[in-house]
């Protein structure tokens, strides 16, 4: 906020924190959603700014975003940006694939957000009785263990999507369906776990809730 036009850093800024009820994120409200991997376009690569929550990450993924909704889809998943190989994130949300009682997630390499909702998430998987494994995830190898029943169930994770299940995910020719289309039951245990923890209907022992006055 100053009475400069020009290519720089600004020197002086308005802060602002806005609050407001909302609704379900998708329109299916906790219902799975389809998701179409992308192979063509790159959202962010390890140096910029896909690590942080800016509106130029959201500019950068808008073009796919609606080439996907025309075909269906409800979110994209992005491969990572110098090889195009590697699960990274969808644009609202990271993501969680369930290996049985393990939970494996993508690593903060510098290109994905160090989401709250995905730090919560882990931390919570643990207590739950879940392992979890942040690790490189290859998005063949993917697709080869959803095929062979190795991978239970996908959700994802952010401030707006809270955890959201993966009914269907698709990558050039394959479609795979994931929990039969329904939500599993990690992520239906994790989602009730969380959202109790926010609503004040669980006890929060995280020390995650803090009272304002």
């Amino acid at each position: 906020m100053e009475p400069v036009l020009g290519v720089k850093p600004s020197d002086h800024y308005y802060f602002y924190v806005i609050l407001s009820p909302v609704g379900a994120y998708y329109a299916a409200g906790f219902n799975p959603i389809n998701i179409l991997v992308e192979d063509h376009y790159v959202r962010a690569v390890p140096g910029g700014t896909g690590e942080a929550k800016t509106g130029g990450n959201y500019a950068s993924s808008l073009k796919a975003g609606l080439e996907a909704k025309k075909k269906g889809y409800d979110q994209v998943l992005w491969l990572d940006g110098r090889e195009q190989r590697y699960i990274e994130e969808v644009g609202a949300m990271n993501m969680f694939f369930a290996y049985g009682t393990k939970i494996v997630t993508a690593p903060l390499t510098g290109s994905i957000l160090s989401g709250v909702t995905r730090d919560s998430v882990i931390e919570l998987a643990a207590t739950l009785g879940y392992s979890i494994e942040e690790r490189l995830i290859e998005v063949n190898e993917l697709m080869a263990d959803i095929k062979e029943g190795k991978v239970t169930e996908a959700f994802g994770s952010g401030t707006a999507a809270v955890i959201t299940p993966v009914g269907k995910l698709c990558y050039k020719d394959d479609c795979l369906q994931l929990s039969a289309g329904k939500v599993g039951k990690i992520t239906q245990r994790l989602y009730d776990t969380l959202t109790g923890i926010q609503t004040g209907k669980l006890k929060d022992e995280f020390g995650w809730v803090k009272f304002v006055e």
